[in-house]
Order: structure tokens, then C-alpha cells, then sequence
């Protein structure tokens, strides 16, 4: 058993880490170290969740002056693990590990694709629970119900949780040596951030992998998850999802177009599959907000990828004035800072995003170009009808910063997200 593994452990001689640090991350993750917690990241199959576990380790070898030995790292998608999908066959791998390379009392377990081994959740509380054993624990999952259910059973809150997006547009300047500008920014929003991307020659492999993607996400994280028959519904949902990213829609509304589109289906298959997809990581889901009234509105809701590739890749509609991209760059850049968002609804229009995080709020309007004085009007005139003293931000594309009118503060993307 330990023979499999010794390649992908830092115990063996191919142990190598290399790439993005990720420091944001590291930032967030790091305070915990030491503490009986378990540490949980989750987010979207090739998001970066494996390097960042392995650029844990080497950081506390490095860093913290622990001997390879004190860890063992499992990669549930790799054919090396398979064999160790049960929770019986991982404590086994746990006993000859110990008993092979003798670790210290406090050593560290690493398992990347946790729920792939069958009542991990029940293994992670035994070892959590053990008086006789001080591991820490590191698990990955790409699934957002990973900590509901069962887990929250067995370990109660004794457990702290990361979700890890692609890379934002400060890593991809960094990691391709670019600098914040339009065209950067624009190149950033239509490619995406997912970290293998990185390493491809061409347009025509990158669509390559994001396909294949894809299919990977909707293959173990939907349909053999859930045990779904109507794959083809469930495809079609899911390029339709990417094609309206950014526009407001109900169930109903979306049962009509795929009606339109010969596809048949019911409002209660269609909530059982976006949530799937939301689960999975492929797309969010935002909730209208009355500011006013200062609450959740029923009704339509808004869905942003959660990584823009996948419009570009899997959308078959032609976007002349791609502002849909815009949004969703900014969405995504609120999620990774932690924030909860919303669309915001006035009686009289919309703003496009109304961010929270603790006490701050952040009212934000995106425009692909403020081009005319009728569009200036617009996006600002949302804004200034909002009578609170919480900061409102016009975001575009445009070359230079426009300033502050009435209060109201224009940023070209790329100052905004970086």
C-alpha cells in the first residue's frame, strides 16, 4: 500500500511543487495550522485545490521544520488511490504508514477528492476523535454539500472551510508577468482563470480541456452523484446556463426557453439540476434584494459561471457587447474577498450587484463602456437614487477612470478587481 503512493508523498523522491503559491490562500489557511480543526477546501474539479495542499506541505517542511515523514497525502483522483476508497481500506493505508515510517505523535493526513472514499466521514471523526492521535487534518472536496449531512453529524463544528476559486486576475497577471491593463484585463475575462489553461499553447487546446472539463464535472459531480437518466436534459440545461449568464430568470422562464428549444421538462427536474450545478461548483446562483425594504426577493434570480471559460467555450450565442463577461469577472472577484451578493432592485431600475461583508456594503453598476452621455446618465442616475452613505462604484471597460460624480466613484476594471 505504501509502495503506490511513495511518488506523490513528500517522503518519496518525486515530490515536487511547483507554480502559483497562491498567498491569498496561504493568508487565510495558515492561522489554522496547529489547531484540531479540520481544514476543508472545496471548489470546482482543477481549480487549484491539489497544488495548494501540496504547496501546504512544502511550506510547513520548509517553513514550520516538519519531516517529510509526518505526512500522508491520498489523491482520490489519482489511479495510485483508488484502491483506498473505502473508509476500511484508508484506516489499513493509515496503519502501515504509521507502522513503515514511524511519524511523530502530531502528523498530518492530506486527501484530496475526500467523498470519492465511501463514510469518509465517519474515518475523519475516528481519527479526530482518537486521544492517542494528534493528526491534523486537511481534506478537499468538490462538492458544496461536503460539509452538510453527515459530516456536520459526526464532527459537529469542529471544522473550518475554504472555498478556492481559479486563479483572479492578480494571480494571472503574476503567474504570465503581465501588467493591469485593458487589454490584459479583457484577455483575462475571456479565458478564464483555471490554472491548466496556463500551461496550454493554443485556443484550440485550452476549448479542448474546458471541454473535457466539462464533461468531468457533469459526469462525477452530477450525473454519478445523483444517479441522473436525462443526460441530455441535463446538458442542455447546463450550455443554456452558460449562454444567459448574467440575465434574470425564474425556473419558469427557463423551462419556456428550453420548450422553445424542443427540450421538455418540468420546474421540479429544473431545481433539482441547477442545484446539482451549484453544488458542483459550474455556476452560482444570485438571490434579488430589495434595498429598500432591506430583504430577499423571491422570484428571479441571476447565475454567474465560476469561471468565464466556460461561456466562451460551451455558450452558443454571439455577444457583440460582451458585458456579460464584465459581470461575471466582478462577481467572482466579490466571492473570492469573501462577500455575499446580491442583485439589488429599486423601485425604478436595478443595480447590478449589492455586496456585504460585515458592516461594509458595496453598491456596484459594470458597463462594458460608458460611450455616451445617455449610458453615463444611466449607470450613475441607478446609483444616486440609493439614499444610504455606503459606497457606490460604476465599474467599465474604458480606458481611464472617469472620477467621482455626486459621490459616485467610476473604476476601470482592472484598478477594481486587481
Amino acid at each position: 500500500m505504501i509502495e503506490s503512493i511513495v511518488k506523490i508523498n513528500p517522503w518519496g523522491s518525486d515530490f515536487n511543487v511547483e507554480g502559483l503559491k497562491r498567498s491569498k490562500y496561504f493568508e487565510k489557511i495558515i492561522p489554522f495550522l496547529g489547531s484540531d480543526l479540520i481544514k476543508v477546501l472545496t471548489g470546482q474539479r482543477r481549480s487549484g485545490k491539489s497544488h495548494l495542499m501540496r504547496s501546504i506541505i512544502k511550506h510547513l517542511i520548509d517553513n514550520e521544520n516538519f519531516h517529510p515523514k509526518n505526512f500522508l497525502y491520498v489523491n482520490m483522483e489519482l489511479r495510485e488511490c483508488a484502491g483506498f476508497n473505502t473508509s476500511e481500506s484508508l484506516f489499513l493505508l493509515i496503519d502501515n504508514y504509521k507502522k513503515d515510517l514511524n511519524p511523530d505523535r502530531e502528523w498530518f493526513l492530506f486527501i484530496d477528492e475526500v467523498q470519492e472514499i465511501e463514510q469518509w466521514e465517519k474515518a475523519l471523526s475516528s481519527i479526530l476523535g482518537d486521544p492517542n492521535d494528534s493528526a491534523q487534518i486537511f481534506v478537499s472536496g468538490s462538492n458544496a454539500n461536503l460539509l452538510a449531512g453527515e459530516l456536520a453529524t459526526y464532527i459537529g463544528g469542529r471544522y473550518v472551510s475554504f472555498e478556492i476559486f481559479p486563479f483572479s486576475y492578480t494571480e494571472f497577471l503574476e503567474i504570465g508577468n503581465r501588467s493591469a491593463e485593458q487589454s490584459s484585463f479583457i484577455e483575462y475575462m475571456n479565458f478564464g482563470g483555471m490554472p491548466e489553461t496556463f500551461h496550454l499553447p493554443d485556443e484550440e487546446r485550452k476549448k479542448h480541456y474546458i471541454k473535457n472539463l466539462f464533461d468531468s464535472i457533469v459526469f462525477r459531480d452530477v450525473i454519478k452523484r445523483h444517479n441522473i437518466r436525462d443526460v441530455w436534459l441535463l446538458e442542455q440545461l447546463a450550455f443554456l446556463l452558460a449562454d444567459m449568464v448574467g440575465g434574470m430568470f425564474s425556473l419558469r422562464k427557463i423551462q419556456n426557453t428550453l420548450n422553445s428549444m424542443g427540450v421538455k421538462t418540468n420546474l421540479e427536474t429544473l431545481g433539482n439540476y441547477i442545484s446539482f450545478f451549484k453544488q458542483a461548483f459550474y455556476i452560482h446562483e444570485v438571490e434579488r434584494y430589495d434595498i429598500r425594504g432591506r430583504k430577499i426577493l423571491s422570484g428571479e434570480k441571476k447565475y454567474y459561471l465560476n469561471d468565464p471559460a466556460f461561456k466562451k467555450y460551451l455558450s452558443s450565442s454571439f455577444d457583440p457587447v460582451p458585458g456579460k463577461y464584465l459581470e461575471n469577472s466582478i462577481f467572482l472577484h466579490f466571492k473570492r474577498e469573501g462577500y455575499d451578493v446580491r442583485v439589488g432592485q429599486l423601485h425604478t431600475g436595478e443595480i447590478d450587484f449589492v455586496a456585504f461583508k460585515g458592516n461594509e456594503v458595496i453598491y456596484v453598476q459594470s458597463c462594458y463602456l460608458l460611450s455616451d452621455e445617455s449610458t453615463i446618465e444611466r449607470e450613475f442616475g441607478n446609483l444616486e437614487k440609493i439614499q444610504d452613505n455606503y459606497q457606490k462604484l460604476v465599474i467599465s471597460l474604458d480606458l481611464m477612470s472617469f472620477g467621482n460624480k455626486n459621490g459616485i466613484i467610476h473604476l476601470p476594471a482592472w484598478e477594481f478587481v486587481k
